[in-house]
Formats: structure tokens, C-alpha cells, sequence
């Protein structure tokens, strides 16, 4: 049963939920704010509440099961009403907004919100892995869908972020990540400077294939990925760090399995987990500088400074590999 405190706390979100508490303001509602201002000019490409419009496999590779997989990153995190950062700890919302946050995907902070987001599924005989599932009405409660009648949640004070069954039948179920792509997309390349579009050549690189094949997959330059590869591991696919991280691509390995690479050292697989943190970093930040800063210094630390990190690894990373863009013409 739970507790005063507990009871306490459920009512307060309940009154949020209800608009009835105003948020408390935050770094991450300042970090949101900004973002919207500095994605204004690409609203016309995005779907209700600032989703994708087209975000189906072929968009960056994001899938439902990319947004499982994010989700379970936070397993074990404690719930914490009104918190949005997961060192502190989530509340269901923050955890299913985090989630898609991280595969470059923005929803709404509330639950009652989210409700409203992407396009209506009609029942849990029609629901993917991926799904937003939401109870109660007015809604006071959602969650992420993983299939076979499991789902993703951050249930209540005092719990955590754990696996549960799907104990009663969703008041609404929405679909964030698209079957099939829309007629209108938010194509990533425009997003790039045009001497960062297309393919170009890498004659003479090592992996230059792969780097192409990984770029035309992904709508990341080659030659950006090939000049990481270059400052990573000079192109070699046995390189490990003093920090643990590993092959051309110098992933470490929580990295790596959030990625979908199982061997960071078969080069493949390395580039093609590159290229699709790239991707991401890229549709973020919407800046070169800022997308090579997140792939040295993580995004979380670019949202904190706003900007590149003061830390002199970053510092020195971002020009070394604008350097090595350079000298292969990008």
C-alpha cells in the first residue's frame, strides 16, 4: 500500500497532469525551449507536437524497437516525480520522453500530452513494440509497449524503471515511429551543410566502400565518417582506448550494444554504428561542430554547456576532425 508521502506525491502529479500545478522551471525545459526556437524553420516537416513525420525504418533507422531499446538503458532508474534527468531519477512521462529524446525524437513532457502524440492505434491486438501506452482518464499514466503484452515503465514513488505486464486494458495507444514513410518527410540531408551532401569519393582511404555504403544508409557524408575514423583509430580496426573504447569507430561497448554493433571490432559494423550515432547527433544538434562534439563528449554534455564542452579532449576533437574532413574535400 502506499505510503502518505507516496499518496501525497500521485496527487500532485495528478494535479499536473490536469494543468492544475504549473512546472517548476528546469535546464531541461531551457534546453527544450531552445531547441524549438532553433528548429522553428523545420516545423513544416514535422508531425503533431514535434514528432517526425515519416520516422520508420528508412528515417535514420529509427524503428519501434530502437525506442524498446533506449528505453531499457533507464532499467533499474528510481521514479521520481518531475524529474526529467536520469541521474536523479524519471517519472513515467520524463522516462518515455528520454526514450524517443535520444533516437532525436521530441515529445511532449506530460502524459496527457503524449496521449495525444503521433497516430491512434486501435487496440493491443494492433500495438508494436515501440508504442506509447497510456491509462486512466483524464490519463495520469504511460508507458513504452515491448511486445507479448510487456511493457516499459517508471510506475510510481518508490519503484523504478522495470518490465511489467500490461496489468489492464490502455485508455489510448499511440504510435510515434511510422509503418510506412508519409508523403511529406524530414529529409536529414537538408539538415547538413551541401559540402556535407551526397557521397563524394574516398579514393585511397581504407573502408572506403563501407564508409559510402554506411553515409548513403544513414544521410551522413562519407567523408565525415571516414575523417571520425581517422581521428578515432586512424582507420584501425583492432584500436582500443585507455577508456575502453573500441575499433575504427571507438565505440565503447554500452555504446555499441545501444547501437545494434555486437562486434565493434568487425569494421562493418563499427562504421555502420557511427554513421547512425552521427545520424542522430546530427538531427539533434543540427550543426556539424555540435554533432562531433556529442559523439566525443556525449549529447548530454553539449545540451549542459550549450554548446561545445569545456573539456580539452572536445576542444581539441571537433577541430582535428574538421581538419581531416578537410583534407579529403569535404
Amino acid at each position: 500500500m502506499m505510503g502518505v508521502q507516496g499518496v501525497m506525491s500521485r496527487i500532485s502529479e495528478l494535479k499536473t497532469e490536469l494543468g492544475l500545478n504549473p512546472p517548476a522551471p528546469n535546464s531541461e525545459f531551457a534546453t527544450a525551449l531552445s531547441d524549438a526556437k532553433s528548429t522553428k524553420t523545420a516545423k513544416s516537416a514535422l508531425g503533431t507536437f514535434g514528432t517526425l513525420a515519416t520516422t520508420g525504418a528508412g528515417a535514420g533507422g529509427v524503428t519501434g524497437q530502437s525506442v524498446v531499446e533506449a528505453a531499457k538503458k533507464y532499467l533499474g532508474t528510481p521514479y521520481v516525480f518531475g524529474s526529467t534527468d536520469p541521474a536523479k531519477g524519471l517519472d513515467c512521462s520524463a522516462l518515455v520522453q528520454r526514450a524517443y529524446r535520444d533516437l532525436g525524437i521530441t515529445l511532449p513532457r506530460t502524459s496527457g500530452e503524449q496521449a495525444k502524440a503521433g497516430t491512434k492505434v486501435d487496440s493491443m491486438r494492433d500495438a508494436k513494440p515501440g508504442d506509447i501506452l497510456a491509462f486512466d482518464s483524464p490519463v495520469d499514466h504511460v508507458a513504452i509497449y515491448l511486445g507479448n503484452n510487456k511493457m516499459i515503465a517508471a510506475p510510481k514513488p518508490g519503484d523504478h524503471v522495470k518490465i511489467q505486464t500490461v496489468y489492464e486494458k490502455p485508455t489510448h495507444i499511440r504510435r510515434i515511429i511510422a509503418d510506412t514513410p508519409a508523403v511529406s518527410t524530414l529529409d536529414g540531408a537538408a539538415l547538413r551543410p551541401a559540402s556535407l551532401r551526397g557521397t563524394g569519393t574516398l579514393a585511397g582511404v581504407p573502408y572506403a566502400d563501407l564508409f559510402v555504403q554506411a553515409g548513403n544508409r544513414y544521410g551522413v557524408s562519407p567523408k565525415l565518417l571516414a575523417a571520425v575514423a581517422k581521428v578515432e583509430s586512424g582507420y584501425d580496426p583492432h584500436a582500443v582506448s585507455k577508456a575502453g573504447a573500441r575499433g575504427l569507430m571507438q565505440l565503447m561497448p554500452s555504446t555499441a550494444k545501444g547501437l545494434g554493433v555486437d562486434n565493434a571490432f568487425d569494421p562493418a559494423q563499427a562504421i555502420n554504428g557511427g554513421a547512425k550515432l552521427l545520424a542522430h547527433n546530427l538531427r539533434e544538434f543540427k550543426s556539424v561542430p555540435l554533432a562531433l562534439a556529442a559523439y566525443n563528449a556525449g549529447g548530454g554534455a553539449v545540451h549542459r554547456y550549450g554548446g561545445i564542452p569545456p573539456f580539452a579532449e572536445t576542444q581539441a576533437y571537433v577541430p582535428k576532425v574538421q581538419k581531416a574532413l578537410a583534407a579529403l574535400g569535404g
